[in-house]
């Protein structure tokens, strides 16, 4: 090798010096949060947030897979999280992804009520890019509670939760400081920028938590645009409708993708602090509970029928937000499938159960219900259009073993 090309190649190792050190402490930081390692991904280029087509299009409607999960509110517990995607088959003992070619949907409300909330989506994280790689597909979803986290509305935070952000933002600032020392290397932004250092009404001991999950979660924070810009907020794979809350027709009107876009710019920062308005109010996508109640002769099947029929080839609505104390089940003949059984333990820690549609055996409930692992197809008797539900409530938890 002559001078010339001995000093080009150093020049060019100094040159990437900066990356490295960069690539460096984002996965130092990762860990010592998460205690996961996962390599950073380069970030997107969007010179324009408030114009999302520069920007790759969220999935908005999938074809229907071979096989299709689907994962109701997790609520900051990671145990009940993990116990849930075994179920399904989805990871194996060692929490890695062995779902092979399946779709899963994780319909939203990751944050509030526990205090995992952060390992959560570093973990979802994880399994997504483990699922890429073996021709998978993790989907998340804004619930209502990622919503009101990103306005800054933490009435259902947990000090535990607190405490996660706590150290979160201690690692990041440390990372931060590293960063700032190296020549060639932007000047990290400031997170804080504008976060109070007190809040009315909350105890002394808590702002510095509080000041963290701000400044993490408001839009355009570090954990917001990092996680929660992934979400969808209305979903279709297949013939199924994934929404968190409800979609009434003025929502199929407004435009699927176009909630989907607008909700991510959103959250990346272009249009302030509060969420478009149909993330807000009782009729909001991520709140609406007009098909969820569990009297299920109170739900409206006829505005749910009138929805499916605007949206091509629709022929349910599977949806979470509202607890089902007696596990999954339908209403209006099968047509709303409501997900959510308050698996958390601070939703009262209710039975793992999900979802499973796929070609050969239709629509299945996978359940840790110990009265109904050993009666075929996990307690139900399934049709190809139907779905049977048995009522089972008020039954102990157990630890699952799938």
């Amino acid at each position: 090798m002559g001078r010339e090309e001995e000093a080009e190649t150093q020049t060019s190792i100094c040159k990437d010096a900066p990356n490295l050190l960069s690539f460096f402490v984002d996965t130092f930081v990762d860990f010592s949060v998460s205690g996961l390692f996962l390599l950073p991904t380069p970030p997107l280029q969007n010179p324009n947030p408030s114009i999302s087509r520069s920007l790759p299009p969220l999935p908005t409607r999938l074809p229907s897979p071979s096989r299709l999960i689907a994962v109701g509110d997790l609520h900051g517990d990671l145990d009940k999280t993990k116990q849930a995607l075994r179920l399904a088959g989805l990871i194996d003992a060692s929490d890695r992804y062995v779902g092979g070619s399946a779709t899963v949907v994780q319909v939203g409300d990751v944050l509030d009520r526990g205090g995992d909330e952060l390992k959560i989506l570093y973990f979802l994280e994880k399994l997504k890019r483990e699922a890429a790689r073996s021709g998978g597909k993790i989907i998340t979803m804004n619930g209502n509670h990622e919503i009101m986290n990103i306005e800054g509305d933490f009435r259902f935070v947990t000090k535990t939760a607190l405490d996660e952000f706590r150290v979160w933002e201690q690692w990041f600032s440390v990372g931060n400081k590293m960063k700032g020392l190296c020549q060639g290397l932007e000047t990290p932004t400031d997170p804080f920028k504008g976060v109070p250092m007190s809040f009315h009404g909350v105890k002394r001991e808590f702002f510095d938590g509080f000041r963290a999950r701000v400044a993490a979660l408001r839009p355009n924070g570090p954990i917001s645009s990092r996680f929660l810009s992934q979400n969808v907020t209305v979903l279709v794979v297949g013939d199924s409708l994934f929404v968190h809350g409800g979609l009434l027709p003025q929502h199929v009107d407004y435009g699927l993708e176009r909630i989907n876009e607008e909700v991510r710019d959103w959250i990346n920062g272009s249009s302030g602090k509060f969420s478009p308005q149909y993330c807000r109010g009782r009729n909001a996508v991520v709140w609406l509970r007009k098909f969820s109640n569990e009297v299920a002769q109170n739900c409206d099947c006829a505005t749910l029928e009138h929805v499916l029929k605007t949206v091509p080839g629709a022929k349910r609505m599977i949806m979470g937000h509202t607890i089902q104390t007696a596990g999954i089940n339908g209403a209006c003949e099968n047509r709303a499938i409501r997900i959510d059984v308050g698996m958390s333990r601070g939703c009262g820690g209710g039975l793992p159960e999900v979802l499973e549609i796929s070609k050969n055996s239709g629509l299945r409930i996978l359940t840790s219900n110990p009265l109904y692992q050993n009666m075929g197809n996990a307690g139900l008797n399934v049709g190809k259009e139907e779905l049977l539900i048995p009522a089972h409530g008020g039954l102990r938890e157990v630890e699952v073993k799938a």
